[in-house]
């Protein structure tokens, strides 16, 4: 299968992107042709304001891509390739207005963001934009959280729609791949996302990461210690699970009952976690201090040129199915 995915660059990359992606984009990469990207014009859409730190964030993001392990896959940068803006162009014409404003992602940010101008045209189109990323490598499967499975659904409503309106079959209709923990919730009990400012650093150090996880907001009905909770309805079971305790059943229990029956406390639950994420996340972090820029800047070189000859491929077709002369 063709598979392809990117990250916005609006931050610094964290512990959800690990667990409901990067995860998810290890596996795929052994048997698939897989595409990975910096999404640097989405982050335009809801940062346009300040784009002072675009190229570091860029950068590092391309740099975690490396760390944590996407070494047989194509990665490169979404500004790299322009034709992704010619695509969006062409595309934005067969698609109604209506189909942006419904999207469920569109409306929810504009109610949970209100530091921001949200009321440019850009970030109405950003879905459209998308497509035409996903389309442009005829990509077979995206693999997304549950929040952008409507994205993915409307990808293959334009691609369908573009081959109706053209009269040729330019683009196959692609399928979402869930990851197996698609959403984990942020310090303060809400979706992580780095736009609400409750996200855990994937590239940090131990110490940071333990004062991030300790005073995480956990099930309220546990407000001291003597009173029993229930991990299923707590944020930081979600993130055992993540993790590998549940693996470990003598953990498991250890957790379940000392939770319901109220003979452990919050911090002990957590420093257990801790424990987890420092194993699995150390050697990513030991990765990470060890690539140059010399090896990002001959990742990018590689990725981008693999990603525009595609790209110049697809632009062809979808020119002639138009009847455009250039």
């Amino acid at each position: 299968m063709r598979i392809l995915s990117g990250i916005r660059p609006t931050g610094r990359v964290h512990i959800g992107h690990f667990v409901g992606v990067f995860e998810n984009w290890l596996k795929l990469q052994e048997d698939n042709d897989t595409f990975f990207f910096v999404a640097d014009w989405h982050a335009l859409t809801t940062n346009f304001e300040d784009t002072s730190t675009l190229r570091e964030y860029t950068k590092e993001l391309m740099k975690t891509f490396m760390a944590v392990g996407l070494n047989k896959s194509t990665l490169f940068v979404q500004s790299a390739i322009k034709e992704h803006a010619e695509l969006m162009v062409l595309l934005s014409m067969v698609t109604p207005v209506s189909w942006l404003e419904r999207v469920p992602t569109y409306k929810e940010m504009r109610q949970q963001i209100t530091d921001r101008d949200l009321s440019n045209s850009g970030f109405l189109m950003y879905p459209v934009l998308q497509a035409a990323d996903i389309l442009m490598y005829k990509a077979d499967g995206v693999p997304v959280g549950e929040d952008q499975v409507y994205h993915v659904e409307l990808t293959r409503e334009i691609a369908r729609r573009f081959n109706y309106t053209f009269k040729k079959e330019v683009f196959p209709e692609p399928k979402e791949l869930l990851s197996k923990v698609p959403k984990m919730l942020g310090t303060d009990g809400r979706k992580m996302s780095k736009s609400y400012g409750n996200t855990i650093p994937l590239i940090t150090t131990e110490n940071d990461m333990s004062k991030m996880i300790l005073p995480m907001i956990t099930d309220p009905a546990r407000k001291r210690r003597t009173d029993p909770g229930n991990p299923e309805i707590c944020p930081v079971w979600d993130y055992h699970k993540a993790f590998g305790t549940t693996d470990n059943p003598e953990e498991t229990q250890w957790v379940m009952e000392g939770c319901t029956q109220a003979k452990i406390g919050c911090i002990d639950c957590k420093k257990l976690l801790l424990k987890h994420m420092v194993e699995r996340l150390s050697p990513i972090w030991e990765r990470y201090d060890k690539i140059t820029e010399d090896d990002v800047n001959e990742t990018l070189e590689n990725g981008n040129a693999k990603a525009s000859s595609i790209a110049k491929q697809t632009m062809e077709e979808v020119r002639n199915a138009i009847g455009l002369m250039y």
